[in-house]
């Protein structure tokens, strides 16, 4: 097991984060689409780790995807995490915090900005600090 930055036990991250964000974010869960609250919103402001509050993506890159998850086509540079994800027979990459191995989602290469990418995320594993209103 990797060696991140922030460590606790699973028994601790289990109650920090109780039953459901503790099946996506420790158990690499997926919610149902559609249903996070995130997937339709487009606040202002740096979406972080549910887990461990690091920041991870802005809402500058954020895109309506249409597939049922928050969609961004960028991640903050350094703070994600990519894995090689071949589970239910596919070949994807999974997304994870960098800064405490909390799974994120997975990101594809069918985004339709400049970069390509469609970073498809939990909205039960990332936290909007908005953006204050000065």
């Amino acid at each position: 097991m990797k060696d991140y930055p922030i460590q606790k036990t699973e028994a601790e991250w289990k109650a920090l984060l109780g039953p459901e964000r503790y099946k996506i974010l420790r158990q690499k869960g997926t919610e149902f689409p559609h249903s996070g609250k995130y997937n339709l919103s487009f606040d202002k402001g740096t979406y972080c780790c549910g887990a461990c509050g690091e920041p991870l993506f802005t809402s500058e890159a954020k895109f309506m995807s249409s597939c049922g998850w928050p969609s961004f086509d960028e991640s903050i540079p350094g703070k994600v995490e990519y894995v090689k994800d071949t589970s239910f027979g596919m070949v994807r990459t999974e997304i994870l915090c960098a800064h405490c191995g909390s799974h994120l989602g997975h990101v594809f290469d069918d985004g339709p900005t400049q970069t390509g990418q469609r970073y498809c995320v939990n909205s039960l594993s990332i936290d909007l600090k908005e953006a204050s209103a000065d």
